[in-house]
Formats: structure tokens, C-alpha cells, sequence
């Protein structure tokens, strides 16, 4: 696979290459890096043919935005897409700092919900100030649904929808942005958007993966009947298709079930017995789907980002995808079995 080959966002008119880099882990996810350990890692991704990257403002409060920013500024503006969110809007703590334990070390702002108007507005333009750019290409609304705002979720859809939404498609027509969607861990809340919105794409995390598939694949399926594109992200499920059924291993952002290792025990052994990682086939599985265009990298090391670019480009024989459908570990219907 050429992970640098570009392909169509929707009906945008954009193009993103096949692999992405998530921009969390410039954020000091879990792990420090210093603005040269940061820059270290985009060069090694720009190098490596990624020209489509991704942040958010609450990635480290705006730390991710900043750096980002810094690495791209002198790049020709058309030869990179980039992608950022709203919904939240970074309020200066002013000596009382919210940490979250996920993004260690956060700028000194704290995150505050704004589905509105104004609120997107006002997260575009603070997203232009952080990346020091007069355009963004792609605008996903951040973390709207269920999973994140429980009760008060049919709240915040509401201020989306009455808002939001109206923010995003006069960005849009006016040329500010060129697409724009959701970045989310939850399929309703995409189901959704396609009924009362019109997305070019959505960012999912974690719910298209190799241990993942049947719950997305209706979701996939409308998506490529509206052209409404996808990027995975999260293809590991928070760790355990990189690291393999190890003892404390994690699956979606907690410890992996017994039922989770054995599945993945099975997994992992019927990817060695046709020579093909565990890692790689996790990364090539999203793509079997035409709907979706790139797969979203989220490393924070150029050691696990050189390993992912080569498991990307090594070749996963056919018969790997009939062999885990035969065992009901990938769904049939997910590689065209």
C-alpha cells in the first residue's frame, strides 16, 4: 500500500493521504515531550509522505495546536490538509488549573462545552490564533454525544443543532472551511448527524477496528451512499491490537476483559500462522472499507511512527480476512467475505 496516495474527503474537493497523524500526542499524552521532541516527530511524519494532520484546542489546552501550528508554519499552505475541532472553548484558569490526568503538563486554560454560534465562531478563531493560520481545512465537532455529556446530551445536540451547525455551513460556503463533520468515539451520535446535518466526513475512534466491526458497518455503508467519508482512528482500541494480549493490556481506555485477551490470543495467532503482525493487520483492516480514506496515527515516538509506516506498506495477503471472518473474529460482511 502507497500510504502517501491521496485520496477524496467526501465531496469537499479535498484530498487526505492514507495515513494521518493524530495530533493528541503532541499534547503530552501521558508522556512529555518537549517542543523539540514535538517538532522531531512531525518532521518525521512530513518525511514519511503525511501531508493530512489532525488536532484539537483541548489537546493539551492548546498545546498541540501551538506546535503543530510552529512545524507547519513556511510549508506551502496547499500541499498539507489539516483538521481541527469544536465544541469546547479554552478559558484562561487564571491560577486554578484543571488537570485531567490524560495530557500532562496542559497550557494554563480550562475547557469549557459551546455547541453554539457563537461558541464555534469563537473556537474557529482561537484555533487560527494557536496554529497562526487564516484557514483550516476540515472542522469537526468534538466529542457530542451520549458517552460524553450523559444526561445533558440531548442539551448539547440541541445547542449543535439550533447553533452550531448554522456556524459550520456558513464556514463552509464561505470558503473558510472546506468540510467539516464530527471527531467521536460513538456511532449514534453519527447516525445522527446524517439526518440533521451535511457532513463530508466523520473522525470515528475506536469503533471500526479489527476487534470492532459489525456495530459500524450500517454507519459505513450510509456513509458511502452519501459520500460522507470516514477516518479511523483509535485502530489499536487504546493498545491491545499493538501490544497483543500481554497481562494488563489495555482496550478502550481501560484493562482488556478476559473475554477482550482471548479473542485477541486467537487473533494474534492466526495473523502469525500467514506471517503478518498483530499491529499491522489492525492498521490495514479499517481500510478493507471503500467508505473509509485514511487511517489516523496517533504515536508519540518516531520509533512507533516508522513501525506503523511500514506496517502500512507491508502487504496483508486476502485470505487473512477470510481466516478471521471463518472464526467470527472479523465480520464477513466487513471485508466482503
Amino acid at each position: 500500500m502507497d500510504v502517501t496516495t491521496r485520496r477524496p474527503l467526501g465531496a469537499s474537493g479535498l484530498e487526505v493521504t492514507v495515513a494521518s497523524y493524530g495530533g493528541g500526542s503532541l499534547a503530552n499524552f501521558y508522556r512529555r515531550l518537549t517542543n523539540d521532541d514535538a517538532a522531531a516527530l512531525l518532521d518525521a511524519a512530513w518525511n514519511s509522505g503525511i501531508r493530512y494532520f489532525d488536532t484539537a484546542p483541548v489537546y493539551g489546552r492548546g498545546r498541540s495546536e501551538r506546535r503543530l501550528g510552529a512545524f507547519l508554519d513556511g510549508k506551502p499552505r496547499d500541499s498539507f490538509v489539516i483538521s481541527t475541532k469544536v465544541g469546547r472553548i479554552m478559558e484562561p484558569a487564571r491560577g486554578n488549573l484543571q488537570e485531567d490526568g490524560i495530557f500532562l503538563d496542559p497550557a494554563p486554560f480550562n475547557p469549557r462545552y459551546d455547541y453554539s454560534y457563537d461558541g464555534v465562531m469563537r473556537s474557529y478563531e482561537h484555533s487560527l490564533q494557536r496554529l497562526g493560520m487564516d484557514r483550516v481545512d476540515i472542522l469537526y465537532v468534538h466529542d457530542i454525544g451520549e458517552m460524553i455529556h450523559g444526561d445533558l446530551a440531548d442539551a448539547r445536540l440541541g445547542e449543535l443543532k439550533d447553533g452550531g451547525l448554522k456556524a459550520l455551513e456558513e464556514l463552509r460556503s464561505s470558503g473558510d472551511i472546506s468540510a467539516y463533520g464530527l471527531g467521536v468515539n460513538e456511532l449514534q451520535a453519527c447516525f445522527d448527524c446524517l439526518e440533521y446535518g451535511d457532513p463530508d466526513a466523520f473522525l470515528l475512534a475506536g469503533r471500526y477496528t479489527l476487534l470492532e466491526q459489525s456495530a459500524a458497518l450500517p454507519l459505513l455503508d450510509k456513509c458511502l451512499e452519501r459520500q460522507v467519508s470516514v477516518v479511523a482512528g483509535s485502530v489499536f482500541n487504546s493498545g491491545i491490537l499493538a501490544t497483543g494480549p500481554v497481562p494488563g493490556a489495555h482496550y478502550n481506555y481501560g484493562e482488556a476483559s478476559k473475554q477482550v485477551l482471548e479473542t485477541v490470543r486467537r487473533m494474534e495467532a492466526t495473523c502469525r500462522d500467514h506471517d503478518v503482525e498483530l499491529a499491522t493487520a489492525a492498521l490495514h483492516f479499517p481500510l478493507t472499507h471503500p467508505a473509509v480514506v485514511s487511517v489516523l496515527l496517533g504515536v508519540g515516538t518516531t520509533t512507533s511512527l516508522a513501525r506503523n509506516m511500514a506496517s502500512l506498506q507491508a502487504e496483508v495477503p486476502d485470505v487473512l480476512w477470510r481466516e478471521l471472518a471463518k472464526m467470527e473474529i472479523a465480520s464477513p460482511a466487513a471485508i466482503g467475505a
